[in-house]
């Protein structure tokens, strides 16, 4: 089935095309890569951008479907039940080795575990467009940045006075789908506000253990989302921008690998308050820039319908607050040296309350904000020679200092060399870190004498463009070593367990992409991705290496063919090949035993109609068209066969 699906593929290939506007090219400006706008064949980092086409052309995806379409990420729980857990995979690395920010501004969830942002609290619908900015990225964007980094940037207001824009779609498992913005400018005035909602039946989040089947009941989840900027440019040197961000989700969801459960129930809220500042000095730039998050999530299994785990009653009741501050100034010393760095603040809290009761009686846990909190500062610089016979060349570092652990030193050093506007050789070194968590550091398991995990990562490629806007392809690899890695350890003579810096992880592959245009208007986007990873540990006093990249996996395809008959009608065709993956399974000794998944391709239909002069457009999407059974998670299902529809205007 996988051969007959990828050579009915290729051949569309030549009749399938893509929106000229929207091929991805060396020319393209880019803002991730240096903090400030600067074109992609000007830097040497890796940069991949999903367009708002692309973004407006997947239909009813969300937000984890399109990042895991991409070259070198692979998001495990996409196509699951919608309420479940997205965990975000750059190149193979850990989930909280990936760093979301909005706009450049980076996010945290300081009541975690790992402090990793959900993206499930981020609706598809208000974004503009996402780049994805691969490699250690600790110089200009601070912890957490080990892999890399996706920006998503938001809608920007129109430039007429007003301007209204939504979609309304429904579809398979009863999903719902609604947003409606209203954007515009007037003057020194500019403005955006956009509300979005989803809400879906779902399916049954576990597996039946004796038939694997979708069987049990219906895990439903609702998302809703707002967002309000208000820009002000009193003069044309200074421009002000407060906003207001606010998401919630609902979900009810099972006990684990298996284990159904009707009364298990979830919600989670995240509110963010932000102040952007932009202030031209003379030839120079300067960024104030301010965030405050407040994180709420909820858990209850009150077992008054079914008792599947081991407790007869559960509630945990978590939050996360972060204060963010950053200043950064990018001045051009000449035409071939740029200069630009800043300070950046940090101060984040949290308190947890967990209490149940199981078969061995009752069971409390409270962590106040008086616990869990922590402050760093950082002060960093990057410098950026262009030169005119192509080479460029960044450098930078960064200085941060942490309340627990002290001070950190991280660097990159990135040249590349432009031949003939066409021909891209570019390699990347680069130093980074994750800060302990506040959960790591000070929780019942904590460990205050935790140093941050750190990473050096190299890569280097070749990116090819035809001045022709014709083909654009580019190869990658990549060379990832982190140390230090923190550990949740067990002392069998104490029966204490805390957490220690001991693992070290390597991991390297490739990530090679491709859009080419046939003709005036064909073109097709492919991408590859390849990884591999071990890790070593110290085990009865001696080092052991394993394989242990878990429900990824070491190859992944994606090829995206569309076209739009006599200018009108869209049909594009999407296919994603996943290779084999491990899991991890707990038998009823609770030893961890190894599971091997298949590997699957999936299918993906879409169509789109425009109307009055491409205001409004219809669409309808299929996604698994051949109804392939597979699975992410051991023990949890996957989406069939599903239909969806609706209708987008810009007004």
């Amino acid at each position: 089935m996988k051969r007959k699906i990828l050579f009915a593929a290729s051949m569309l290939c030549a009749v399938f095309s893509y929106a000229q506007d929207s091929l991805t090219t060396m020319n393209e400006v880019v803002i991730t890569a240096n903090r400030y706008p600067n074109k992609s064949l000007l830097t040497g980092k890796v940069v991949t951008v999903i367009t708002k086409e692309q973004i407006q052309q997947s239909g009813s995806k969300d937000l984890s479907q399109v990042l895991t379409e991409q070259a070198g990420v692979y998001v495990n729980g996409s196509n699951s039940n919608p309420g479940k857990d997205k965990s975000i995979y750059l190149r193979g690395a850990k989930v909280d080795h990936t760093l979301i920010t909005i706009d450049g501004v980076p996010l945290y969830d300081p009541s975690g575990i790992g402090s990793n942002f959900d993206i499930r609290w981020l609706s598809i619908d208000n974004i503009e467009r996402i780049e994805i900015l691969k490699g250690s990225q600790s110089t200009l964007y601070g912890s957490d940045a080990i892999a890399g980094v996706i920006n998503v940037i938001t809608k920007r207001p129109e430039k007429k006075t007003m301007a209204i824009n939504g979609s309304l779609q429904y579809g398979s498992y009863q999903s719902l789908r609604a947003n409606v913005g209203i954007s515009g400018t007037k003057k020194k005035i500019d403005y955006s506000a956009q509300y979005a909602v989803f809400s879906t039946k779902g399916i049954n989040e576990a597996t039946d253990s004796i038939t694997g089947n979708n069987t049990g009941d219906k895990d439903g989840y609702t998302q809703h989302n707002f967002f309000a900027s208000l820009g002000y440019t009193p003069h044309k040197n200074i421009r002000i921008q407060p906003s207001v961000r606010w998401s919630s989700f609902s979900q009810a969801y099972d006990q684990g690998a298996f284990t159904d459960e009707l009364d298990l129930n979830a919600k989670s809220k995240n509110l963010q308050l932000g102040l952007k500042n932009e202030f031209r000095i003379g030839k120079g730039k300067l960024m104030v820039n301010y965030n405050y998050s407040h994180i709420t999530r909820n858990y209850l299994d009150d077992s008054v319908k079914s008792r599947n785990g081991y407790d007869i009653y559960s509630k945990g009741d978590y939050t996360g607050k972060e204060h963010f501050a950053d200043a950064f100034m990018v001045y051009p010393v000449s035409e071939k040296i740029k200069i630009s760095g800043g300070f950046e603040w940090r101060n984040a809290n949290a308190s947890e309350i967990y209490h149940s009761v199981g078969y061995y009686g009752p069971y409390d846990s409270e962590l106040s904000t008086d616990s869990l909190q922590q402050h760093q500062l950082s002060a960093y610089v990057s410098g950026n020679l262009q030169l005119k016979n192509g080479f460029a060349l960044e450098a930078g570092t960064r200085w941060n200092r942490h309340n627990a652990y002290g001070s950190k030193f991280v660097y990159n050093i990135n040249p590349s060399f432009l031949w003939k506007e066409k021909w891209k050789l570019f390699a990347n070194f680069s130093t980074a870190y994750k800060t302990p968590t506040l959960y790591e550091l000070y929780s019942e398991y904590g460990n205050k004498k935790l140093k941050p995990e750190s990473a050096f990562t190299f890569e280097g490629g070749v990116q090819f463009h035809a001045k022709d806007n014709k083909i654009d392809a580019r190869l990658a690899y990549f060379n990832r070593y982190v140390k230090d890695l923190i550990f949740f350890f067990y002392d069998p003579t104490t029966w204490q367990s805390f957490y220690i810096n001991q693992d070290k992880q390597h991991d390297q592959g490739v990530d090679a992409e491709l859009q080419l245009k046939i003709g005036k208007t064909a073109t097709c986007r492919a991408n590859f991705s390849y990884v591999n990873g071990k890790m070593t540990t110290i085990n009865n006093g001696k080092d052991t290496s394993y394989f242990n990249l878990i429900r990824r996996p070491k190859t992944n395809a994606v090829l995206t063919l569309s076209n739009r008959f006599h200018k009108k009608l869209l049909v594009s065709v999407n296919v994603n090949v996943y290779g084999k993956r491990k899991d991890l399974a707990f038998e009823s000794n609770f030893n961890e035993v190894e599971i091997s998944l298949k590997g699957y391709t999936l299918l993906n239909l879409y169509l789109e109609y425009p109307g009055l002069k491409n205001k409004v457009k219809v669409f309808a999407e299929i996604n698994n068209l051949t109804n392939v059974h597979y699975t992410e998670v051991y023990g949890f299902n996957t989406m069939g066969c599903n239909v969806r529809g609706g209708i987008r205007f810009n007004l």
